[in-house]
């Protein structure tokens, strides 16, 4: 009986391993093309998906390794959550996996947000759609608690990681500290305490538990294709770069140098490569050249589109796919109307996503060797408990949109209204912008520079 007992737990370990063996191509593409229909919620919501379904149902990555990727990936110019998608991708299945996992993160929320671009440039807001968008607001709100529950839960493993996430939720939400700052002091915090009381820093490689069955588990070496190597490095530059800037430079051919597709093109360009910090850091810094430089946008036009971004799925920078379109449809320069957003909206989704797939390829193999650093764990420990507060930042802000929207609305998408109980200046820090007393369309564009001047 014993010996048999042995075999049967035998097998059962051998069917168990099977189980939670890699994944086929097919099937993680078929994951992938869910997670972007399902993907609400911004980048703490999609994180919160990708940690639920990746790290502990299919356990295709291990927590610590998921945290790895996401402290790199929060560092980034760029949607960080794609970006994970991406490097997840990449790690699974080299440079296509990659390709599809970062692709499907955005397409379907490319034609969503096209059509609710034309039904608001070609009809005003639509309540019974906004009402339908909002409607999913309470249940996403409900999966950025979990995952920020589960993420701290594993993160945050004494007193210490719980101070720097506090520390760092109060920097962002109450003070304003630029995000790179928040990461950078988090990182040097680290190195420091890693000196001198390593048992509480170094907690960042202890996050699955004795047994890990991960597909990309603690002990695994990295696989061959993410290794670095310099003559991959360079074809891949060259490609990656060559595709990033094609579309532009062909639509500029086209229509002219100054014509606003190349100028929208040309902009979010350089807006992808010196934003940091997600799409709330973005924002100020799109809106005042969209509104006041290049006269894209009408005051009131970026709230609408950051309330239709926020309630479909996909990254919220989506919105500036939302600026690409409506510049465009107000600047058709000979085109038709539809003809000149459709193009705006797809040069400027190319000229913001792209750049992800180049951080993600070049950047993986010097990340991944990281990985076994002992000198560095401790940093990494820090900086993800900094990530954890940062996180909590845009769940705080989420919720406050999900549970209040009648305040926080005027008309049927977001936007700032007076007589607000909510603290302004919380709203301030949460979102990254100001946010004006009175109504945007009730002011001259002076109220509208202070909304977006943060």
């Amino acid at each position: 009986m014993p010996e048999d007992a042995s075999q049967d737990r035998s097998a059962t370990g051998r069917i168990r391993r099977g189980e939670q063996g890699a994944p086929s191509f097919a099937e993680a593409f078929r994951f992938w093309i869910k997670l972007g229909f399902i993907s609400f919620g911004g980048p703490t919501g999609q994180i919160a998906i990708m940690q639920t379904e990746l790290v502990e149902k299919k356990k295709w990555i291990s927590q610590s390794r998921f945290l790895h990727a996401l402290n790199y990936c929060m560092l980034l110019p760029g949607p960080e959550a794609q970006q994970l998608a991406i490097y997840i991708g990449w790690l699974l299945h080299k440079t296509w996996g990659g390709i599809v996992a970062g692709s499907f993160f955005v397409i379907p929320s490319i034609f969503v947000l096209w059509a609710l671009s034309y039904i608001y440039a070609a009809f005003g807001n639509i309540p019974s759609i906004a009402a339908i968008f909002y409607g999913l607001k309470p249940a996403v709100m409900a999966i950025v608690a979990v995952a920020v529950i589960r993420i701290g839960r594993k993160a945050l493993r004494n007193e210490i990681m719980w101070t720097l996430a506090a520390l760092a939720f109060a920097a962002i939400f109450f003070f304003h500290i630029p995000f790179p700052v928040i990461i950078l002091s988090a990182g040097v915090i680290g190195l420091m305490g890693g000196r001198f009381w390593k048992e509480k820093f170094d907690v960042v490689g202890s996050h699955n538990g004795p047994i890990d069955e991960s597909v990309l588990g603690d002990a695994a070496e990295s696989p061959e294709h993410a290794r670095p190597s310099s003559p991959r490095a360079i074809k891949l530059i060259l490609i990656w770069t060559a595709l990033w800037f094609a579309p532009t430079v062909a639509v500029g051919l086209w229509r002219g140098w100054q014509s606003t597709l190349f100028q929208e093109g040309l902009f979010f360009s350089k807006a992808a490569v010196v934003t940091f910090g997600g799409a709330y850091a973005v924002l100020p810094y799109v809106a005042q050249q969209a509104l006041f430089h290049f006269g894209w946008l009408k005051p009131g036009q970026m709230m609408d589109g950051l309330g239709l971004a926020e309630t479909t799925p996909g990254p919220l920078i989506m919105v500036l796919q939302f600026v690409g379109f409506i510049g465009a449809w107000q600047h058709p320069e000979g085109l038709s109307p539809l003809l000149a957003g459709t193009l705006g909206a797809l040069i400027t989704t190319w000229a913001t996503f792209t750049p992800s797939f180049l951080w993600i390829f070049i950047g993986g193999p010097h990340i991944e060797q990281l990985r076994g650093n002992v000198k560095l764990t401790a940093a990494l420990s820090a900086i993800t408990a900094a990530v954890v507060g940062v996180v909590m930042n845009l769940a705080m802000w989420f919720a406050i949109n999900a549970l209040c929207p009648t305040r926080l609305q005027s008309g049927n998408f977001i936007r700032a209204v007076s007589n607000d109980r909510i603290p302004l200046r919380s709203l301030q820090s949460a979102s990254g912008f100001w946010i004006e007393r009175h109504p945007v369309r009730n002011k001259a564009p002076l109220s509208v520079q202070r909304m977006f001047s943060a």
